[in-house]
């Protein structure tokens, strides 16, 4: 979870995090906090959990440590926010970490490198086999358009409304290796792309490798990085939620000798495109003949779909918060504030609250 630092009389991002960092590993080995690390930007901290078993675990975890460095960051007038971008703040304003693998990422990317301003939500579920890896990721590249519509939260860039839903990741796209991943033959077909990358020099390690799905041979995950930054506990734990349930549905399906869903390229790329440009309002083509289910109904059908999994994973509740998501997304919360007569540093405030709070939708027990 990528989490913006934001001066609390500004409302501007604000590079704190080596000196936020610094406090919180003092107690820890080498004086690095295991949960909290830096990101690219000075004005980001990203907060880890360890191996969970459910969703509920999941945010527990995250919410311990945020709960943490809140600690330490209330008392130097710094806020805390989760969001795809910041509304306000200019990255041509931003200073890059320490870290010399962040400088040499600029110096190679320039100005598509110095533009990420951008904060997401990466959620890793453990798989069984690298060739089980492989079908999974194929598969779930169909879902990509599913998860960004529901995590859209970033409407504003640089201080104006960009008429997007995600902002996000029409940005981070423009990476060479960021985006849509290619559809794999198998374990070995992924292996030779990723020789062929290092020894080309075009990356270093699969770290570089930033496709909005994609294999982790060190975890044995496959990892989920589709998702905008999202505002709140509640909303993670959604995702998580609807991530393991979607891996798990598709094991099972494979150990049953059946086949996993999948679309043509092409259609999931306007499906993409649909989801970071309409978010929950668009539709999707479900099928080559062109035809189109809206976004909403397609969640739902989904959640409804995955239910008896959630229900052996002991997820159900934050399953069901999915379909809230696609009710009432986070972008849209952000362009109410400014419907209403509200400013940009109003939907700043808003972003601050709903993380300290947790909960977006309080009248909807989870």
């Amino acid at each position: 979870m990528e989490l913006e630092l934001i001066d609390r009389g500004s409302r501007q991002l604000t590079s704190a995090a080596s000196e936020v960092l610094a406090a919180m590993g003092r107690a820890h080995p080498g004086g690095a906090h295991p949960k909290a690390k830096h990101e690219l930007l000075e004005s980001t901290i990203e907060v880890i959990t360890g191996v969970c078993s459910t969703a509920a675990e999941a945010r527990a975890d995250l919410g311990a440590t945020i709960d943490e460095l809140r600690s330490l960051t209330d008392g130097r007038g710094i806020e805390l926010a989760c969001s795809g971008t910041h509304p306000l703040s200019d990255w041509a304003d931003q200073r890059i970490s320490p870290d010399p693998r962040y400088h040499e990422l600029i110096d190679e990317m320039q100005w598509l490198g110095r533009r990420l301003q951008i904060f997401g939500i990466h959620v890793h579920v453990g798989v069984r086999s690298p060739a089980k890896a492989i079908a999974v990721a194929n598969s779930l590249t169909s879902y990509v358009p599913h998860f960004l519509a529901i995590s859209a939260s970033s409407p504003y860039w640089n201080g104006r409304d960009t008429g997007l839903a995600s902002a996000r990741s029409k940005v981070f796209e423009a990476l060479p290796t960021a985006g849509l991943p290619y559809q794999l033959s198998g374990w070995p077909e992924f292996e030779r792309l990723m020789t062929t990358l290092v020894s080309a020099r075009a990356i270093r390690t699969i770290r570089e490798v930033w496709w909005d799905i994609r294999p982790h041979p060190n975890f044995g995950t496959v990892e989920l990085r589709i998702c905008d930054g999202l505002p709140t506990l509640r909303e993670v734990a959604a995702v998580a939620a609807l991530s393991q349930c979607l891996v798990e549905w598709m094991n099972g399906r494979l150990d049953r000798g059946q086949d996993l869903p999948g679309q043509p390229g092409w259609v999931v790329r306007e499906n993409k495109w649909r989801a970071a440009r309409h978010g929950v309002d668009g539709e999707l083509i479900v099928d080559d003949d062109g035809r189109l289910v809206p976004v909403r109904a397609a969640v739902a059908d989904l959640v409804e779909e995955l239910g008896p999994t959630a229900d052996r994973l002991g997820c159900r509740p934050e399953l069901a918060d999915v379909v809230l998501m696609a009710d009432r997304p986070s972008y849209q919360r952000q362009r109410a504030i400014v419907a209403r007569g509200g400013s940009l540093v109003d939907v700043v405030d808003a972003l601050v609250a709903e993380l300290r709070a947790g909960d977006p939708w309080p009248d909807h027990p989870s």
